[in-house]
């Protein structure tokens, strides 16, 4: 059934219009990006419409990018709540999102109708919905890319049960729909597998080009980086706590912060830099020396999900400590690239750190073995794959 369904019924031309659609800003969405800018290289034209795309954003050759929906507000809020109006912002947060999903969707629907498209390739459950309405009425293919399990995402609003119900069997029927169905790594695609019945889904991992030539680590590390959203479920409670314990080597979060939590992280010794571009963030990976890809192991998508931190540390060159997750455990120690610590322990963390730098020449070596495995190359070679297939060989 799923199979006919798929079916479009018609040959596309190679290469084709794509239209993507991702409820996040485009210019800080580095899978976007990544994926993106590897057809516009491969020959397909694409177009992206994002969520308030940042001002002054300049996409890659090929790519184009509008934006609709508005940027959230109270992200970069640097006080902390009173109790009661924290209680009412957990009561009404599900309430703000759909709304604004909602905004976004009504303005994003008008600018993709006005354009002609090939394909519809759908980024996360967001902007699933209107993708299978666009593919289903142009009678082209559907491409859904599925970077989380979306029933076992964090959640930080109050309970939303039958909401969570009908999400899941939307997402069953939608991407039932869809040609090829991409995501992050083996242990999500063997979940949708098996949550879903499906039976197309592709592995394209969060990797990173490598660059040609960079600055090499140094010889001893002298920081420890986590490089990410600052914000709850990524363990930085344990950074924290930990950071007195590992001095003389600095502890640096880096990255666009939630600043209601912000504010209530103790963050007394440990150095906090807003975002930074890729780039820079990268050499500040490479000249600090060990990267941290910190998790709580509270959401299952925490358990299985292949974050763009542990990627962003090979495209440094630097080894990783990592939350002894299934998922992230699978990776460091299949190339031997870091060291595992317990989620929730500072000590652990503190510990594996300490290891990392009794072994830190190994690592490196060892990192540097695995940058060709782990790299956005060998992935974006199973992207255009996937696109190369939709001239009519995939057509089912």
């Amino acid at each position: 059934m799923l199979g006919a369904e798929r079916s479009t019924g018609r040959v596309l031309p190679i290469p084709v219009d794509v239209l993507m659609l991702v409820w996040t800003d485009v210019s800080t969405d580095a899978r976007v990006q990544r994926e993106a800018t590897t057809l516009a290289e491969a020959g397909h034209r694409v177009h992206v419409i994002g969520r308030a795309v940042a001002a002054g954003y300049v996409p890659p050759p090929g790519v184009t990018v509008e934006s609709a929906g508005v940027a959230p507000t109270g992200i970069a809020r640097r006080r902390r709540l009173p109790a009661p109006l924290r209680l009412a912002r957990w009561i009404l947060l599900p309430q703000h999102v759909n709304r604004a999903l909602r905004r976004w969707v009504a303005q994003a629907e008008p600018k993709a109708r006005a354009r002609t498209f090939d394909v519809v390739h759908a980024h996360d459950f967001t902007a699933l919905p209107l993708g299978a309405r666009l593919a289903r009425e142009r009678g082209v293919p559907l491409v859904y890319d599925a970077h989380e399990f979306w029933p076992g995402r964090d959640r930080h609003g109050r309970p939303t049960p039958y909401q969570n119900w009908r999400e899941k069997r939307t997402e069953r029927r939608l991407g039932g729909t869809a040609i090829d169905v991409l995501t992050v790594g083996p242990e999500l695609a063997q979940l949708l597998e098996k949550h879903f019945a499906w039976t197309n889904v592709t592995v394209v991992r969060n990797t990173f080009p490598m660059p040609p030539s960079q600055a090499a680590p140094p010889a001893r590390p002298t920081a420890v980086v986590y490089a990410g959203r600052i914000g709850p479920g990524r363990d930085l409670e344990s950074v924290v706590a930990a950071a007195p314990e590992l001095q003389p080597l600095r502890t640096v979060l880096v990255g666009p912060a939630d600043g209601g939590y912000l504010v209530g992280l103790p963050t007394a010794g440990v150095e906090v830099l807003d975002a930074l571009p890729l780039d820079d963030a990268v050499t500040l990976l490479t000249a600090s020396g060990i990267a941290l890809v910190t998790l709580s192991d509270k959401w299952l998508n925490n358990r299985i999900g292949m974050p763009n931190k542990l990627f962003m540390a090979v495209r440094a060159g630097v080894p990783v400590v990592a939350s002894d997750l299934p998922a992230l455990r699978r990776i460091v120690t299949e190339h031997g690239i870091g060291r595992l610590y317990r989620p929730g322990d500072p000590a652990s963390l503190a510990a594996a750190v300490r290891e990392v730098e009794a072994s830190y020449g190994d690592l490196l070596a060892a990192v540097e073995r695995a940058r060709a495995e782990l790299s956005w190359e060998r992935d974006a070679e199973v992207l255009r794959g996937v696109y190369g297939g939709l001239g009519g060989s995939r057509d089912r």
